[in-house]
């Protein structure tokens, strides 16, 4: 049996790798010359570790990553510590797999090797599929320059943009929420003492927040997310539009300093405005399924998003090895109400980070601080348990 897998991302490799497994033949198709990413942080949690270890890759995936301390959440502009959570071997004790920050280009390079280990010939770039066509026998990828490739399934692996969630549900209709992002890594080296702490935080603000984590032992990474009623004429979706230093530095005026030197310190500053959507009545048509972005898109305020495609990538890949084709009819039904849940919680975040006003920020923070005084950390963990224990390579399917 083969599988076409549009899209060479972290979804695309990974549900390439997990049916390799369960001895399927596979073929990526990917637009792009190259599978490469620009500079940018991933985090990756315990249920997305779970996945990674049992392909073989844990080892080195901790070898380039960070592993951090504590998640926080801090006043953006004093620093203080509003919240704190010790992660790092507590979270493996308590979820059997860590919680890990690496870069998004670290990860995509080990899963390119493992499947290329594995299947030297599975990845074809400037492949931009357009559409399929199917039968009852099979599946067939439609190319830009009007050639076909023919399959038994097709996997839509192609992110937010997906051309094959186009053609399984119709156009859908992105809804700007009002904010943009910014995205930087920036050596250590360059910080001096204004290098991030050794956790995953979240610094709170009026209309907008910040997220600082380290990568390895030689990067920081930076996300800035700001409402605003105009995009800034930010290109769509687009992760990889540049901005200034001047937008970025006058967003988040009067920020610790650790916000600003990160700022004031990287090359680059990509921009992007963030839209949501509603969860998709359907993933899948006759031979046809969606999976990661594709399926379910969602804000980036939970770190959620690439662990759900992984996640989608192994329970997809257990199914079609149980079921075969009647494998795809079952996957929504196994990955609906999670995913959906994740999409409500990253919706709701975004309000818990951001205050409109003075006195919402001091409520807001006060709040959290009597939260965290009263209960430890115990309320924090017991609340993420929905997350991070669920390990999908511990289920019968």
């Amino acid at each position: 049996m083969k599988a076409l897998i549009i899209g060479g991302g972290i979804g695309g490799l990974c549900s390439a790798l997990c049916l390799l497994a369960k001895g399927w033949q596979v073929e990526v198709l990917e637009q792009a010359p190259a599978i490469s990413e620009v500079g940018a942080g991933i985090q990756l949690s315990p249920n997305a570790m779970q996945v990674l270890q049992a392909l073989g890759l844990g080892d080195a995936i901790k070898a380039a990553a960070f592993r951090p301390v504590a998640s926080q959440m801090r006043d953006g502009m004093s620093g203080k510590v509003i919240m704190s959570s010790p992660m790092g071997s507590q979270m493996e004790r308590r979820y059997g797999a860590p919680y890990l920050h690496i870069h998004r280009a670290e990860l995509i390079c080990i899963l390119l090797d493992a499947l290329s280990a594995q299947s030297p010939d599975a990845i074809t770039l400037n492949a931009p599929v357009i559409g399929y066509e199917q039968n009852q026998q099979s599946i067939t990828a439609k190319l830009a320059d009007g050639s076909a490739i023919a399959g038994d399934i097709l996997i839509g692996a192609d992110g937010i943009k997906s051309v094959i969630a186009h053609q399984i549900c119709g156009p859908v209709r992105p809804r700007y929420t009002g904010n943009i992002a910014w995205r930087m890594t920036v050596p250590l080296a360059r910080l001096g003492r204004n290098i991030p702490p050794p956790a995953a935080s979240v610094w709170m603000g009026q209309g907008k927040h910040a997220v600082t984590y380290l990568l390895g032992n030689a990067l920081a990474n930076f996300v800035g997310v700001v409402e605003t009623d105009n995009p800034q004429e930010s290109d769509g979706e687009d992760w990889h539009q540049q901005g200034s230093k001047e937008e970025v530095l006058a967003d988040f005026d009067g920020w610790h300093p650790i916000i600003t030197s990160l700022i004031d310190k990287s090359d680059t500053h990509f921009k992007w405005a963030l839209y949501d959507r509603e969860p998709l009545a359907h993933w899948h048509d006759g031979r046809a399924i969606l999976l990661g972005d594709a399926a379910h898109a969602m804000l980036p305020f939970m770190a959620q998003g690439a662990a759900m495609a992984i996640e989608d990538s192994y329970i997809l890949a257990q199914l079609l090895s149980a079921y075969q084709i009647g494998g795809l009819v079952q996957f929504y039904n196994h990955r609906i109400a999670r995913t959906s849940k994740m999409q409500k919680a990253a919706n709701a975040n975004m309000q818990t980070f951001h205050n409109k006003d003075e006195a919402s920020r001091i409520r807001k923070q006060t709040s959290l601080r009597l939260a965290d005084k009263v209960s430890g950390n115990k309320v924090t963990a017991m609340a993420l348990d929905w997350i991070y224990s669920h390990d999908v390579t511990a289920r019968e399917y």
